[in-house]
Order: structure tokens, then C-alpha cells, then sequence
């Protein structure tokens, strides 16, 4: 598919000031303690357009642990740092949405549930069915948190939860992360199960597949190139429920609508902590963190579920990634959108006392952007030029959806 063309994309003293900005708009008192605190990320629902399929060439094995040893003392010496500056991005479970609040409340009477689950048939019934796919597959990403949970406690450098319940700032931040995450998946599924438009099964063998391939996303146990991926990922999972809000309420569905927009807008809170957290490495350690961006960007920003498969169809990853991008609900053109977000976030223009290493890192990443657009102004006009194909989808009873 067009979009495979993008493939071809691809320290300093330890600060002790931990002083960080709490005006910002999207932060929350966490609620916790800090005489009890003494984190990595998800990769929520991304449509990203230059992820392998997983029917791809097997590729040799990633480099790992490529984080020197010493660099522990830099998270270490940030950990004050994080208590202040992340953990009041988590809500308190008190405040806190739940799946219950906006779906058919199973407590009523039998006649009232009823109503209830007919009413959400009634506003489903006009979904398109290349919406469905797009839904049913940002979905099943949520739903492979044990995988992502699992990436995070890989992670050098301290962030990871090693114990299961440590008090580091870190592993506080981590599962309340995870947990607030894990919302996302349930309310989703539920939603979809109850709509009666897709087919189950498949969609629970998908998610079994998906779970069981593990994931691959190239950060190399190495928690500066993770922060880098979840800064990027969160922000494109954002603007994907964004989207599929937007979507619902043109089809008539605007309580669909709201479970989208209000999983967005905790997607921009993670999104905002994960950014603070590769901002700070910058300022106490500018050449290594402007490397592991480089790296990044030269790896790619693969989507976490690019290894999903229902049994029938090999190359179902991009085929989903086609149709997202087709409805517009993540293009190659976000992609690029990111990245120059990124680069204003972080001011990586103006980033100063780098080595040759970093400066060399720091001239690709800044000149990205438009090479990016570049190449997909050539993909755009050569997928105007072919015909249109249609592939069925077991999610949706074996559709048919355009890709093209």
C-alpha cells in the first residue's frame, strides 16, 4: 500500500533545580502523598502510516539495553522532579471517569436497560462501516495493555516498576498511567458489543493474536527513546479519538461522540506528562536525549498494534492503517504535523552545548518535517492514479471497505 513508502524514515550536568510549571491547563492534583513517593507509557490507538504488517520479512533482533549504566543517575536524580512536575497529571480515582458513566446502566430495571441498549442500536445503526473499522481497530489497541505494561517494566533506568508496587515516582506514575488507560479498552468494547454492528469473536480473536505477538517498537530498553515514543504516540492517539469524535456526531451519535472526546482528552494529559518528561532530559542531558529523538525518527514511530491479526487476513494492519487514513481520521500528514509540534515543544532549534553527535541529531530531526511532506505529496499523487480495491474486514461480518 502507498503508505509503506514511508518506511524510508527514518552528558551534561544533573540539575538540581526540580522546578516545574503547574499553571499548565491539562494538570490535576494527583492526590497522592509525597511523603510516599521516594513511567513510561502506552502507545495507545495510533493509526501511524509506516508501521511493518505482520506479514513483513522477519528483520534481525533490535540492539538492547543500549543505555549506559551511569545514566541511571540521571532519572534517579529527577525523581523529586517527577513527584512535582507528573504524578499531579494523574486523577485521583475519586474524580475520575468510569466506563459505567457512559453506557447503558446495567443496574435498572430489566425493561429500562433495555431502552437504554435499544436507544444506542438506534444511533449506531447509521455508522459507516469504514468508521466501524477505524473504531474497532483503535479499540483492540487499547485493549493489549498487558503488552504495553510489560514494555514499560523492560525499561532502564530506574522508571520501571520492579516490584510490582514501588514507590518511585516513576512506577507511581506508570500504573496509574496503566490503570487510567486500561478505561479506554472496556468502555470501547462494551460500546461496540452492545451496537450489535461487529462481529465479536473476531475482534476477541484479534486481541488474543495481539497480545500474544508481543510488540517490537524499537526504544531498546533505553527510557529516553521510550519517553520520545509515548510523546509522539500519545499525541497522535489524541488527535485519533479526536477524530473519531468529530466523526460520530456528522453519523448522529453524540454519545459515541462524547466517549471519544472524553478518551482524547485524557490522552492529552498523558500526552502533556510524557512531553514534560523528554523536555526536562533535554535541559539536564541535551546530547543523549537529542540523540534517542534522532533515533526515533530514523526507526519510525510504529504503531503499538502493528502486529495485530484476526487468523484470516496477514496484512489486516495496514489494511486498517489504509482506511484510517483514507477517512482522515490519521494521515501521513498528522505524521508530520507531530513532529513539527514536537520540535516547537521542546525548542529543539534552539538547543545549545551539543556535541558533534548531537548537533548532527538535531540538524535531522529539524529538517524532518518537510521531507516527510514532501514524499507524500508524491504517494498522494500516485494513489490518485490507482484503481479503487476493496478489502473485507472479519471485524465488520466480512464487509467490504475501500482503501483507496
Amino acid at each position: 500500500m502507498a503508505l509503506q513508502a514511508m518506511l524510508m524514515f527514518t552528558p551534561m550536568r544533573i540539575s538540581s533545580s526540580f522546578v516545574c510549571n503547574h499553571n499548565d491547563s491539562h494538570s490535576h492534583y494527583s492526590g497522592y502523598k509525597m511523603s510516599k513517593l521516594t513511567s513510561p507509557p502506552r502507545a495507545a490507538p495510533m493509526l501511524l502510516p509506516n508501521a511493518p504488517s505482520s506479514s513483513s520479512t522477519p528483520k534481525p533482533p533490535n540492539k538492547t539495553h543500549s543505555m549506559p549504566p551511569e545514566k541511571i543517575e540521571v532519572f534517579k536524580s529527577l525523581e523529586g522532579w517527577a513527584s512535582e512536575c507528573i504524578l499531579p497529571l494523574v486523577k485521583p480515582v475519586e474524580k475520575s471517569w468510569q466506563p459505567h458513566d457512559l453506557l447503558p446502566d446495567s443496574s435498572l430495571p430489566v425493561d429500562d436497560f433495555n431502552d437504554q441498549v435499544r436507544a444506542l442500536r438506534d444511533r449506531t445503526v447509521e455508522l459507516p462501516n469504514n468508521y466501524l473499522v477505524v473504531l474497532v481497530g483503535d479499540m483492540i489497541t487499547e485493549d493489549a495493555l498487558p503488552t504495553y505494561q510489560t514494555w514499560i517494566n523492560q525499561l532502564d533506568g530506574g522508571v520501571a516498576d520492579k516490584t510490582g508496587s514501588s514507590a518511585s515516582p516513576w512506577a507511581v506514575w506508570s500504573r496509574a498511567w496503566t490503570a487510567e488507560e486500561n478505561r479506554h479498552g472496556d468502555l470501547l468494547k462494551t460500546y461496540l458489543y452492545l451496537s450489535g454492528r461487529v462481529d465479536m469473536l473476531m475482534i476477541e480473536k484479534t486481541i488474543h493474536n495481539l497480545i500474544a505477538a508481543g510488540m517490537d517498537w524499537k526504544t531498546e530498553n533505553n527510557p529516553y527513546m521510550a519517553f520520545v515514543y509515548t510523546s509522539f504516540q500519545e499525541r497522535a492517539t489524541f488527535i485519533s479519538h479526536g477524530n473519531t469524535a468529530r466523526l460520530a456526531m456528522e453519523s448522529g451519535d453524540p454519545v459515541l461522540a462524547r466517549i471519544c472526546g472524553t478518551i482524547a482528552a485524557d490522552e492529552k494529559r498523558h500526552e502533556n506528562a510524557y512531553q514534560r518528561m523528554v523536555k526536562k532530559l533535554l535541559e539536564v542531558d541535551p546530547t543523549v536525549t537529542m540523540v534517542a529523538i534522532s533515533n526515533m525518527m530514523h526507526n519510525n514511530i510504529t504503531m503499538p498494534a502493528h502486529l495485530m491479526y484476526d487468523g484470516r487476513d496477514p496484512h489486516l494492519f495496514d489494511h486498517f492503517s489504509s482506511v484510517a487514513q483514507r477517512l482522515g481520521v490519521y494521515t501521513a500528514a498528522d505524521y508530520a504535523d507531530i513532529l513539527e509540534f514536537l520540535i516547537e515543544r521542546w525548542e529543539l532549534e534552539k538547543i545549545e552545548g551539543l556535541t558533534s553527535e548531537g548537533r548532527r541529531a538535531q540538524d535531522f530531526v529539524c529538517s524532518l518535517a518537510p521531507r516527510i511532506r514532501r514524499l507524500q505529496e508524491r504517494v498522494d499523487e500516485r494513489a490518485r492514479k490507482m484503481k479503487p480495491r476493496d478489502v473485507e474486514f472479519s471485524w465488520i461480518f466480512n464487509k467490504k471497505v475501500s482503501l483507496i
